[in-house]
């Protein structure tokens, strides 16, 4: 039974899902199975001509990573969704999907550092180009556009530049050219809907916030059903021309009859067969236990993280804190817009005494978890530059937001003052 709601608190429990109608059973099942029986050949036949969804191999679906794929559609207000083995998985497929070697991305300069490595220098690799803006002026994506531009892609909140993107400005420039912005909202799930801005793909990391406990690599793919990909064919070839890979099938007549959802199909019955980032079932589990909590955890981890970034506002030995309540003009103006007063779980800051003191911080603190992640129900700390951002140039690391005294705090759903009183002792320790 289809649950008639919007509200995320109730879609976050009941999308996808009501109960097992063999044996009653409330919680979602873990499907750990290869393969499937076909009711006849004419049945497997139709599965495979794309006639008709359901199972055929893991690889390419199953029922729990089903159900997970349908309430993030319903919370994201998406379409369709297609699950994967991690977020960086996601990144790739969601460009690879649309862009062939010889075509182009235009880039969003404020990422995360796994994400700029792969655009700047994997992908790059297998002949496609990466274009990086800076998104502080929307018209940069136009003036990178030509006609070879497939997608834009940005992050909704940088991670961990913490400066919100200019969605609806981006995606509408897009819209003129035939270019769908690609939005990566793995810090603001919930906060933020991209396709209410305009985005037509939204791509997570569901190992972060949504996952939320710190137990599951993941990612995910959205289709927001809201691009006319068959308007803009010259512009999009890989959706509009016949695809050898899939029986020369044309993505965007092969499913009509299934709806405005050729984007994903296609990432499934090709990227994801043949190169098989495909989320164990039992990963697919235990996210959508995370984000039966989500969005009561979002409440928290939002709260918290503005009593920690006005509280290190005041702190002597900080010169610096980067958070989206505390930035002015432009920028601030966009937080509010987009964040309505809800700024998100990251606060980053410098320290007065830089590198050496950022590392005596890291190393005294006692609740803070020093991890390379962002979104676990407990708090996290991290250097970016000699970690999660090292991999990049110094020119790059500025690019993003990283300077060498930057340190990142990902604010977790412990007690307020237990948080603070824990940032005080490092604080003092740091010097």
């Amino acid at each position: 039974m289809p649950v008639d709601s919007k509200h995320p608190e109730t879609l976050a429990l009941h999308a996808g899902w009501r109960s097992d109608p063999t044996t009653g059973a409330v919680a979602p099942p873990i499907y750990q199975t290869t393969s499937y029986q076909f009711r006849d050949t004419e049945h497997a036949a139709n599965l495979f001509a794309l006639k008709e969804l359901g199972n055929i191999y893991t690889r390419i679906g199953n029922p729990t990573t089903a159900i997970l794929e349908e309430r993030l559609a319903a919370l994201e207000g998406g379409v369709a969704a297609l699950a994967l083995s991690s977020g960086q998985a996601a990144s790739a497929f969601a460009l690879q999907n649309i862009a062939r070697a010889g075509d182009n991305v235009v880039a969003s300069t404020d990422l995360y550092g796994g994400t700029w490595n792969l655009f700047a220098n994997t992908l790059k690799e297998q002949g496609l180009d990466i274009r990086f803006v800076d998104p502080s002026d929307p018209e940069n994506f136009r003036r990178a556009t030509d006609a070879r531009t497939r997608a834009y892609y940005a992050e909704t909140l940088p991670n961990p530049k913490l400066v919100v993107f200019p969605i609806a400005e981006v995606a509408a420039i897009g819209r003129e050219y035939g270019v769908p912005l690609i939005a990566d909202n793995t810090a603001a799930p919930l906060l933020v809907k991209p396709f209410e801005h305009g985005a037509a793909i939204v791509v997570y990391s569901t190992t972060k916030y949504i996952g939320g406990h710190g137990t599951s690599i993941g990612g995910a793919i959205i289709d927001g059903g809201n691009f006319d990909w068959e308007k803009f064919a010259e512009r999009q070839p890989a959706l509009n021309t016949p695809d050898p890979s899939y029986h020369g099938a044309v993505w965007v007549e092969a499913v009509k009859p299934l709806g405005p959802i050729a984007y994903i199909i296609k990432a499934r019955t090709t990227l994801l067969r043949d190169l098989g980032s495909a989320p164990s079932p039992f990963n697919a589990f235990l996210t959508l236990q995370g984000i039966e909590t989500l969005p009561l955890r979002i409440e928290r981890h939002v709260a918290n993280a503005q009593a920690v970034a006005d509280f290190l506002s005041e702190r002597s030995e900080i010169v610096k804190v980067i958070h989206p309540s505390r930035q002015s003009g432009a920028e601030r103006a966009r937080a509010d817009k987009y964040l309505k007063g809800k700024y998100g779980a990251l606060v980053g800051f410098e320290l007065a005494g830089g590198l050496e003191a950022g590392r005596r911080f890291i190393d005294a603190l006692k609740l803070f978890y020093h991890v390379a992640n962002i979104g676990d129900a407990r708090s996290l700390a991290i250097h970016p530059a000699t970690t999660t951002h090292s991999q990049l140039s110094a020119e790059a690391q500025l690019a993003t937001g990283v300077t060498p005294g930057y340190v990142r705090l990902a604010i977790g759903i412990e007690h307020i003052d237990d948080i603070l009183a824990d940032l005080d002792q490092a604080l003092k320790a740091a010097g």
